[in-house]
């Protein structure tokens, strides 16, 4: 690896120019209760009413310009540009418009990203109809359609568009059979049901009553549906109002400065049935003018492949990814110098979400672009959810960034910190934040507390807690934490992140158990094709063969030493393990389609497993112990004899 100049040992690590700004500093005011309030020094500045008044704006400035592009079958790319965009949004929000379509009667997309879903979310946002991309996963993971069913009792939706017929055919079945909704597919047929093609749609010719529908528009109009998880319980329908998203876009183009200095050119798989993807990427590329080139690859070992080509021949100007898929990156371009080339060529900025990013990961990136180019590349992060649009924190400054800072809040959100037993819960409110949970009033008055601040449900801790405006560090979620029997309180996220970066490359994630136990528990979910290949097996070698084979056995064995021995206390002493054969279910709730592991939702799914780490373990030949575990509470109680 060459082309760069590293800086002289001992200096200070010299970073690409990348303006920034927003998030750099707060006021801080202390509250009763030992409640901390935190606001950025720099005003939110003002912001459009609506998202469509930028498609507006650069499809009159820039109507040839790329807004979004595709690959077809061939490999080429399938372009729009923005005044194609906006002849397209305008056709089918009349006919979204036609079908009687409404608030009460919005349109669920069921699709991967593409030109067609595109075309609809900017349909559909010019008519003033909200619209729900409902993740693929509930359509083409799930076996009996439970949250998707969910999901159309929650809208009661007037229009469903499937990508293809037959992909999401059974899911259509299962919960469209017997209603009073229409079907529109862009490509196969829809089994039992006759549908309209994307097409006839978009022949359909702008009238006056569309005018008259896009003029009512404001910030207040409800845009689209946004679904949690529901990794806990069934998943709840966030309302996105103009106001949240074009707030959220104002807020990250005072944080990430450089977005103004040039239109965006972004690479991107992230799915816009979430809000990283569906809010806070496609929004950052219609608000500030820029391009999206979208990447049908994953980070997995099979779908990374896909991004790789992609980033071999396009290079972004800002690049974001889940921290697993920084990884795959990170690895391919130590031995791939075309895509390390192109990646870096341009790039003002990482950004990752979704996960926290490991230090070795993030140290790996750094090592990389200093040898490539010369310099590193910053690397920047924050907090958002899907109740926020998403973007509350950022950390922007990258001589102080690291793995797990989550920065200061933008302008114009106010931050409450505020004890929650062990921990401190992060609080927000802003133009950014939802009015509430569609069809549920009950679960939207438990969302705020009594000055209006949205419950996160997530825990931090101050760099330092002397000078808060120095930031705002991760500390988990706060149901996940819990007391061992000996009242101890255990900490989940940051025990997962160490699990995870030392078992690298052989574990995907990693759930504690322990609640109410003597010791702390771990069930590893691993990453089987770096077990098979430890294992020196062919790739048709099933789960149960490698997972047992010795080699990926001691190889587990080893990280919960390590584990155990690097341990503090028995609150981050690992004592027990089971390396899991069955893989995380969606239909369960133990994992999202981005690859999230629910805490909770393994537990309760597996707690026949758990029992088993605890009961009768030395004899099971499933569970490993830490070989250098001190004796249980059970076995000093019986004395030498037992030992």
């Amino acid at each position: 690896m060459s082309g760069g100049v590293a800086p002289a040992p001992g200096a200070a690590p010299r970073y690409r120019a990348a303006r920034v700004g927003g998030c750099l500093d707060a006021q801080v005011e202390r509250g009763p209760g030992g409640a901390i309030y935190l606001r950025s020094t720099e005003a939110l500045e003002p912001f459009p009413a609506r998202l469509t008044d930028r498609l507006a704006h650069w499809a009159a400035q820039a109507p040839d310009r790329l807004l979004v592009a595709q690959r077809d079958a061939e490999g080429r790319w399938r372009e729009i540009r923005y005044g194609a965009m906006l002849e397209r949004a305008r056709r089918l929000g009349q006919a979204l418009l036609d079908s009687g379509l409404s608030a009460d009667r919005p349109l669920l997309i069921l699709s991967d990203n593409d030109l067609e879903h595109f075309s609809l979310m900017m349909g559909a946002m010019w008519a003033g109809i909200p619209f729900a991309s409902v993740t693929s996963a509930y359509s083409r993971l799930s076996r009996d359609f439970a949250k998707l069913r969910h999901v159309f009792d929650t809208l009661t939706p007037g229009m469903i568009f499937a990508s293809d017929g037959a992909t999401y055919g059974p899911a259509l079945e299962a919960v469209a059979a017997g209603r009073a909704v229409d079907i529109v597919v862009a490509r196969g047929e829809a089994r039992g049901r006759g549908a309209r093609r994307f097409d006839d749609l978009l022949a359909v010719r702008p009238t006056a009553a569309l005018d008259a529908a896009h003029a009512a528009t404001g910030p207040d109009t409800v845009v689209k549906f946004l679904f949690t998880s529901g990794s806990t319980r069934q998943p709840k329908a966030v309302v996105n109002t103009q106001r949240m998203l074009c707030a959220n876009q104002q807020m990250l183009r005072q944080c990430l400065r450089f977005l103004e200095d040039e239109p965006p050119i972004l690479v991107d798989w992230l799915p816009w049935s979430h809000t990283f993807g569906g809010n806070h990427n496609t929004g950052i590329v219609v608000f500030n003018g820029g391009t999206l080139y979208i990447d049908e690859g994953r980070p997995t070992p099979a779908g990374i492949a896909e991004t790789l080509r992609n980033l071999r021949e396009i290079s972004p100007t800002v690049y974001f990814n889940v921290p697993k898929g920084f990884e795959e990156i990170a690895a391919a371009m130590e031995h791939d110098a075309q895509l390390r080339a192109s990646l870096l060529r341009r790039v003002r900025a990482f950004f990752f979400a979704g996960a926290g990013l490991s230090q070795v990961v993030w140290d790996q990136l750094d090592r990389i672009a200093e040898s490539a180019v010369g310099e590193r590349i910053p690397i920047i992060t924050g907090l958002g959810m899907t109740e926020t649009a998403p973007s509350c924190t950022f950390a922007v400054k990258p001589e102080v960034a690291a793995s797990g800072h989550i920065g200061l809040p933008c302008p114009g959100v106010d931050v409450k910190l505020v004890p929650v037993e062990a921990k401190t819960e992060i609080r927000f409110r802003g133009p950014n934040v939802m009015p509430g949970y569609w069809r549920d009033a009950k679960q939207t008055e438990a969302a705020f507390d009594d000055e209006g601040f949205y419950r996160t449900g997530d825990a931090v801790r101050l760099a330092d807690p002397a000078e808060p405006a120095l930031g705002i560090v991760f500390d988990g979620r706060i149901a996940e934490d819990f007391k061992l029997a000996t009242g101890t309180f255990v900490s989940v996220g940051p025990l997962r992140a160490r699990v995870v970066q030392l078992g690298d490359p052989f574990v995907q994630d990693a759930v504690v158990a322990g609640i109410d136990r003597d010791e702390l528990g771990l069930l590893f979910f691993p990453r089987l094709d770096a077990c098979r290949e430890l294992a020196s097996l062919p790739p048709q070698a099933d789960r149960v063969e490698v997972l047992h084979h010795p080699r990926v056995r001691e190889k587990f064995q080893d990280l919960l030493d390590r584990l155990h021995e690097s341990g503090t206390g028995s609150a981050t002493r690992p004592v027990r393990a089971h390396i899991l054969v069955e893989p995380p279910s969606i239909d369960r709730g133990e994992i999202t389609d981005k690859g999230s592991i629910n805490q909770r939702a393994v537990l309760a799914a597996r707690a026949a497993l758990v029992d088993a780490l605890y009961i009768g373990a030395e004899a099971d030949p499933y569970v490993l112990i830490a070989r250098r575990a001190a004796p249980s509470r059970a076995e000093r109680d019986a004395g030498p004899a037992a030992a």
